[in-house]
């Protein structure tokens, strides 16, 4: 069994990489929009910031700040 080590800083950034399960696929790029509106959605029901976010064909890389007083644990169950 994997053991994972989360960080519960409440207030804290975090960077991470998010990729397509088939990575000869180019969906993140050609439905942005609907990236877009996933995020915006997303963002309406848990406020977090989007420090920095790159968006490739096949994957993205992201650096979120949760809002002073919220944990990464808090978000991950809501």
């Amino acid at each position: 069994m994997t053991n994972y080590r989360r960080s519960d800083i409440a207030g804290a950034s975090y960077f991470f990489t998010v990729n397509l399960s088939d990575r000869s696929q180019s969906l993140l790029t050609e439905h942005v929009a609907a990236l877009r509106s996933a995020f915006q959605h997303v963002r309406e029901r848990h406020p977090f910031i989007v420090d920095a976010i790159a968006v490739l064909p096949d994957h993205l890389h992201t650096i979120w700040t949760l809002p002073e007083g919220m944990a990464i644990f808090h978000c991950a169950g809501a």
